[in-house]
């Protein structure tokens, strides 16, 4: 999903400089790559999309691990956030990713090893992320269709302030049973992450109240 965005922001790039036949040869392969995406990533037997394909020793082996980068289905706006295959995606991984303590917080994907602290995969599928619980945020924001249906996604916005420290700073992950920040701090990339879903769920609250 990500290929296809870069190679749909480098034709517009080619556009504004006038170059169309780059710009065709860009589209074209943005199209390729969706078209594949969708034929190849979508699991009719689990009825959601796959993470990817992985090739090992010439086998072709389908990776159906849940990961908090399929929100870049409509993220990236491969989908629209109303596709029934979108919701469905979504909604498992939301399920399965979400940290059943009372820290609460979305997990990176399946299993994640990286700084991990619970053997207790059910409940922990991984540490809570900063950036993947806004991701899922900016979905609730992307399909709500009243102010109240915001609620969802105000309540993770209030979530990741209250797992900030007290100057502000926001880290990488967060230990799943005490709120301590984990890894990396302050990251950037959760930062900005903030100050993008903020800014989604104003522009949603605002095109609702028009609507």
């Amino acid at each position: 999903m990500t290929v296809w965005a870069g190679l749909q922001a480098a034709s517009r790039f080619t556009l504004a400089f006038g170059d169309e036949a780059l710009t065709r040869k860009f589209d074209e392969a943005a199209s390729d790559i969706r078209r594949a995406a969708l034929q190849h990533l979508w699991d009719e037997e689990q009825g959601r999309f796959l993470r990817g394909i992985l090739f090992e020793r010439g086998q072709r082996i389908r990776d159906a691990t849940l990961d908090s980068s399929l929100f870049s289905l409509t993220h990236f706006g491969v989908l629209p956030e109303s596709d029934a295959r979108v919701t469905a995606t979504l909604e498992a991984v939301a399920k399965r990713l979400w940290c059943r303590t009372e820290i609460g917080g979305l997990a990176r994907y399946e299993g994640d090893y990286y700084h991990r602290v619970s053997g207790d995969l059910d409940r922990v599928p991984g540490n809570p992320w900063i950036l993947c619980t806004l991701w899922l945020a900016d979905w609730h924001c992307a399909r709500a269709t009243s102010r109240s249906e915001l609620a969802p996604a105000r309540a993770l916005l209030q979530w990741t302030c209250d797992r900030a420290l007290p100057s502000g700073v926001l880290a990488e992950q967060i230990h799943p049973h005490t709120g301590e920040p984990l890894s990396v701090s302050p990251l950037s990339w959760s930062h900005a992450t903030l100050a993008s879903s903020v800014h989604h769920y104003v522009e949603r609250y605002r095109a609702l109240a028009r609507e």
